[in-house]
């Protein structure tokens, strides 16, 4: 946990806000806290700053709060990605968190399998955790917009079309011509990334007929949880 990120209902009065669950048992029990001293802290889609350790009863923690700073900008990109496996989901939503990305599709695909969409990986709680790891990790406090498309097609008519506006759309898969675009994009980027397996030639073509251009990294086929972080490192600048 390299921020402590504070939620409105850990808030007390002021500038003083109460923590009592995994937090605290970190800062607890590995950061070895104490009264008086400091960590790096933020409030959830808020400022960042510092907090002071004032009190600890043994259950909660009860912090002082000081803003100093905005969160780190956003990276201009729309994830959109074939439903992964659920073993696979975890490490990838707190990736691309990490990484700076604020807007997450995780769309239906034939290739994906349909028990996928039972796992108890997609509960609200679940997700939100995830994507509040990879803040903390990454020491941002603005969450993703994260959207489940259960349905390939109406998202693909009805939906696309205004998520990807005025930004430079691209398809991952396997087969395509290797990346060969600018590793530094200023504008806005889409990026498609298929389910185990790629999309199918039926998706890929709805995806290019939405204005999409296939790509791939080369003769080499990768897990998508490998594929996420280095495609995105390769199109845009980190912020």
């Amino acid at each position: 946990m390299n921020l402590l990120l504070l939620t409105p209902r850990d808030h007390l009065h002021d500038d003083q806000w109460r923590i009592a669950d995994r937090r605290a048992r970190h800062m607890r029990q590995i950061l070895a806290l104490q009264p008086g001293d400091w960590l790096a802290a933020g409030i959830l889609n808020g400022d960042m700053g510092r907090a002071e350790c004032l009190h600890d009863d043994g259950t909660a923690i009860t912090v002082q709060f000081t803003p100093e700073e905005s969160p780190p900008p956003p990276l201009p990109l729309t994830l959109i990605l074939g439903l992964p496996r659920p073993k696979m989901l975890k490490r990838i939503l707190i990736d691309a968190t990490s990484l700076g990305v604020k807007r997450i599709v995780l769309l239906n695909s034939y290739k994906v399998d349909k028990s996928y969409w039972q796992t108890p990986e997609l509960k609200n709680e679940l997700l939100l955790h995830k994507l509040l790891l990879g803040l903390e990790q990454a020491r941002d406090t603005v969450l993703p917009d994260l959207i489940l498309a259960r349905r390939f097609r109406p998202f693909m008519e009805d939906d696309l079309p205004s998520l990807c506006a005025d930004s430079h759309c691209l398809i991952g898969h396997p087969g395509a011509p290797a990346l060969s675009i600018p590793a530094t994009l200023s504008d806005p980027v889409t990026l498609a990334i298929g389910p185990e397996g790629g999309w199918t030639p039926y998706e890929s073509e709805m995806f290019m007929a939405a204005g999409f251009t296939g790509f791939s990294l080369g003769r080499r086929v990768l897990r998508v949880e490998t594929a996420v972080p280095t495609l995105i490192s390769r199109i845009v600048s980190l912020p």
